[in-house]
């Protein structure tokens, strides 16, 4: 058994990257790939001594034996997947490794275009190396209280197990990894011709002038927690222009705290004080995350176990520039009959009123502007979550399960445009490739934030 965790999991070319390195066997070696168009191999280490470290809790920095590694400088900015390999063995290469793999980011310095998020903080929260996550046995935090998880151990996107159910629609990624929806999207970016530059959500919180340089922001999947300061730079990037995409769900639902020079994250979550870190509510964070996103999960639901059924998204505004090119019509649906359906395991929305079935109408909520919702908030289009859906939760003026949750998708212009897809699954209706609508929606959103 070999496993590693980065000592960073961002750096810079020509930086050194620490790997923390534990191993049964005598002596190992590490394969770089960048994950671009599929796996690039790069370069091969040296073999190297092996030590053998023991596992430690979750809440703990691991503090295995460290190697370390010259970042070339002429190596892009993108996903890069060290895969260990030692004497005795080697396991296949794969995006869903639970050992001998770990995750790292090399950063760029362009001035324009894309800038991809990958949700570092959110792997963390679901990662179950030591026993325990966010979710599972949350490891106790005194100061500042609440519930702690390490970022020295492996996991983090790869390289170790990860807390929830498998997905019905591909068990063989587990949710809360990089191989389930980043590395799909990230897959379709380069095969469509874009060029991102990538960084972690952390990378936010040291540096919020990083985001600065860029036209738009990017994120796929799940990125539910969000440090203060990491909110503040996207805050800052779109009051100054700047553009954003989120194709994903359950974003910025949680505060987290990171401490110990960085080290560890803090969180409420799963205690008796969880609202103290729930970004919307006045006895949280009292800053609803709909104001930066246009949605929020609270107005959507989840979906976490078996088939999901929903009727697809119904289109609000079929002459709106999101569309162009699709042929979708005012009250027409897609995402209803891909694999899996568009409306994911996780969906986020504005609060809406009513939803006619008949013609296909949504109505925004007259109280919108209580929750956080943008002004000039455009409702483009909108799913409906009904009573099988597993979780529907609370909010203002509801209990769980009560008034009306949908997934929306829509924009709003805070100085720059902010388009929220409004669920977790897209990235992989993107990848199979068979709804033509969300392909060519994807396509108008980038190429038109990327531009103005």
């Amino acid at each position: 058994m070999i496993r590693a965790y980065p000592g960073r999991a961002s750096v810079l070319p020509g930086e050194r990257l620490l790997l923390h390195v534990a191993t049964d066997s005598r002596r190992f070696r590490v394969h770089f790939y960048r994950w671009h168009d599929g796996f690039e191999a790069l370069h091969s280490s040296p073999w190297l001594p092996g030590e053998r470290a023991r596992e430690r809790g979750a809440g703990d920095d691991w503090d295995w034996p460290p190697y370390g590694f010259s970042v070339p400088t002429h190596w892009p900015s993108g996903v890069y997947i060290a895969h260990l390999e030692e004497a005795e063995s080697k396991r296949p290469l794969s995006l869903s490794l639970d050992s001998a793999a770990a995750l790292f980011v090399v950063r760029g310095e362009r001035r324009g275009g894309m800038l991809y998020k990958l949700p570092l903080a959110t792997w963390h929260a679901y990662n179950l190396s030591g026993g325990a996550c966010f979710h599972h046995r949350a490891p106790a935090s005194i100061d500042p209280p609440g519930a702690r998880v390490s970022l020295q151990r492996p996991g983090g996107g790869i390289g170790g197990p990860t807390w929830g159910a498998p997905d019905h629609y591909d068990p063989t990624s587990p949710r809360h990894s990089f191989a389930h929806w980043d590395a799909r999207f990230i897959h379709w970016l380069a095969r469509q011709g874009y060029t991102p530059e990538f960084c972690t959500d952390l990378d936010l919180h040291a540096d919020p002038a990083l985001l600065l340089r860029y036209r738009l922001l990017v994120g796929a999947g799940q990125d539910a927690y969000w440090t203060e300061a990491g909110r503040a730079a996207v805050e800052d990037f779109v009051a100054a222009g700047g553009n954003a995409a989120w194709f994903c769900a359950r974003l910025c639902c949680w505060r987290v705290h990171l401490v110990g020079g960085g080290r560890f994250l803090v969180c409420h979550q799963g205690e008796r004080r969880a609202a103290f870190d729930r970004w919307w509510p006045a006895s949280g964070a009292g800053r609803p995350e709909d104001r930066i996103t246009g949605a929020s999960h609270r107005h959507g639901g989840s979906w976490w176990d078996g088939a999901r059924v929903s009727a697809g998204f119904v289109v609000q505004r079929p002459a709106h520039w999101v569309f162009t090119g699709t042929g979708l019509a005012q009250g027409e649906a897609f995402g209803a009959d891909t694999w899996p359906p568009l409306a994911g395991c996780a969906c986020d929305g504005a609060p809406l009123d009513a939803f006619d079935h008949e013609n296909g109408t949504a109505l925004l909520s007259a109280w919108a502007d209580e929750t956080g919702t943008p002004a000039g908030y455009q409702l483009l289009a909108a799913c409906p979550l009904d009573a099988r859906w597993q979780s529907l939760p609370a909010r203002e003026r509801h209990a769980a399960g009560e008034g009306m949750h949908a997934a929306t998708l829509g924009l709003f212009e805070g100085g720059g445009t902010v388009f929220s897809a409004g669920t977790s699954d897209w990235a992989q209706v993107l990848a199979d490739g068979r709804d033509r609508s969300v392909e060519r929606i994807t396509r108008n959103v980038l190429d038109r934030l990327l531009l103005h």
